[in-house]
């Protein structure tokens, strides 16, 4: 099929086979919790934000079982810099997660992955694929970039039931991890080239606008807070925002912050 074909002359010819979650350990498997770091990052992060964060996480937190006994903290001040400070919380309960009900080893099946916090269906379906080579069918942005651009073209509104339909009928099962490799390739120089063909699919939601936002002012504050506890008055001089306040209880209420009276910690 044409299609298939276009897939893999791209993968052969300017494929990211350097990538560092692409890599084998020296038995030729795949280690599923570097996998899941490196699919957790990728949520709303652009490969190259992720490239310099992946190796530094990984010197720190090497296996699930380091990162479950770690401190919020320590996994924060090391994912600074990635945003969505709440992926980070999620990444550590998951470690958390597999280290007591797992046995410290990644679940290998849709239904356990999905348990997880922070791990929904598509990310499941990833960790699946990359790291066990299982032809499951998931969806992400990319994969929708390529299957509207080819198959959608010209419609909008595109639900993600047709997209994975097609997805099932022409997924690789015998290489399952290099077909989802090509497409998340193929997807970013669709998007670099024609754009983002994802817009036209049903569930589109927009990004909202970093600069200004509340999500900048929760990172201002665990950049601060990750030298040490301080008082809201220190924290008001460093970040002038009458949000400040709002943010603050927001953090405290998810788990992401210790408030003792007019203190704030990690």
């Amino acid at each position: 099929m044409e299609f298939e074909e276009t897939l893999r002359q791209y993968y052969a010819d300017f494929g990211r086979h350097d990538l560092p979650w692409r890599q084998p350990e020296p038995d030729g498997a795949f280690n599923p919790y570097k996998i899941l770091v490196s699919e957790i990052m990728l949520q709303q992060t652009q490969v190259p934000r992720v490239l310099i964060k992946f190796n530094e996480f990984l010197l720190r937190f090497p296996t699930v079982q380091s990162l479950a006994v770690a401190e919020l903290g320590d996994v924060l001040q090391v994912w600074s810099g990635l945003g969505y400070n709440r992926r980070a919380k999620f990444l550590w309960q998951a470690a958390q997660k597999v280290h007591t009900d797992f046995g410290g080893a990644l679940p290998q099946t849709l239904e356990e992955l999905v348990l997880l916090p922070g791990v929904g269906k598509n990310t499941a379906g990833a960790v699946m694929a990359y790291a066990f080579d299982e032809p499951v069918v998931f969806l992400e942005t990319n994969i929708r970039t390529v299957y509207i651009h080819h198959f959608f073209h010209d419609e909008f509104d595109v639900p993600d039931a047709a997209i994975a339909e097609l997805v099932d009928t022409t997924l690789d099962r015998q290489h399952p991890r290099e077909f989802y490799w090509a497409l998340m390739d193929y997807g970013t120089y669709l998007k670099q080239t024609v754009g983002n063909a994802s817009r036209q699919a049903k569930g589109y939601a927009k990004q909202s606008k970093f600069e200004g936002s509340k999500r900048q002012v929760r990172g201002q504050v665990l950049r601060e807070l990750a030298a040490g506890p301080q008082s809201v008055a220190a924290l008001a001089q460093r970040i002038p925002d009458e949000r400040l306040p709002e943010v603050l209880q927001d953090l405290v209420k998810e788990g992401m912050l210790k408030q003792e009276g007019d203190n704030y910690a990690i």
